[in-house]
């Protein structure tokens, strides 16, 4: 009877080196409150056609999150679109310039609670969650482990491991779209891994579904900077 694979015990975030506790993929202080400002281009398919413009995106531990994308929509008479999606670690909110403002709620909302900075597989444990290895599966040519991470509450999330360098290189979620009657599965693919003081960022993500796709390429980041707290919160009105 053939052995059960072991997933490496390198590429699990919460086993520590006990002389210095950082993440084993990505190189992450363990016990650090970081905070994070990454820059960049945001390159968005519609249906006339490929749409950029500048894209913010600001990290905090445990897992407050703001994005800001501006997009030149003067192709469909649209002008420029301002899309700033914020959360506070509690709740979540949408300054929307076209399809108006309102707050995150259902599967988003419980994805972005589970959500860690700057990885979730470093605290995993703590949240409740459980993570379990799926087997291999090949992302493009990378052979790379599955994890299947299992919240308290909200979607699970499959998460792909390269197996070689042990960084994540794909996360798989299925959402509630209460607009559509159903869920929606989105991909995110990781790339170009670059070390910004001592910790390795992906200088490109990809996210596909059946509702959007685009293509973010960092050129900026920088990791704990002064950054104003509001700007996680839904304005006062």
């Amino acid at each position: 009877m053939p052995s059960p694979q072991k997933f490496p015990e390198k590429a699990l975030c919460d086993v520590p080196e006990p002389s210095e506790r950082r993440c084993h993929t990505c190189g992450t202080p363990l016990e650090s409150s970081m905070l994070r400002s990454m820059t960049g281009t945001i390159t968005l398919s519609t249906p006339v056609g490929n749409v950029s413009g500048p894209v913010e995106i600001l990290n905090q531990a445990p897992n407050k999150t703001r994005s800001v994308m501006k997009l030149d929509l003067s192709a469909v008479g649209l002008g420029q679109a301002v899309i700033d999606q914020r959360f506070d670690g509690v709740s979540g909110y949408v300054l929307d310039s076209v399809q108006g403002n309102r707050e995150i709620t259902g599967d988003r909302l419980e994805n972005s609670k589970n959500s860690s900075f700057p990885n979730a597989l470093l605290n995993y444990k703590e949240t409740g969650a459980t993570v379990e290895l799926n087997g291999k599966e090949k992302v493009g040519e990378r052979e790379a482990y599955v994890l299947i991470g299992r919240p308290q509450s909200g979607p699970a999330i499959r998460t792909y491991i390269d197996a070689e360098s042990y960084l994540p290189i794909k996360m798989v979620i299925k959402l509630n779209v209460p607009q559509l009657g159903r869920e929606v599965e989105q991909t995110t693919e990781f790339s170009d891994y670059r070390e910004v003081d001592g910790v390795k960022v992906p200088f490109q993500m990809k996210s596909t579904s059946a509702l959007q796709s685009y293509v973010i390429n960092f050129t900026k980041v920088e990791h704990n900077i002064d950054i104003d707290q509001t700007l996680f919160s839904k304005p006062n009105k």
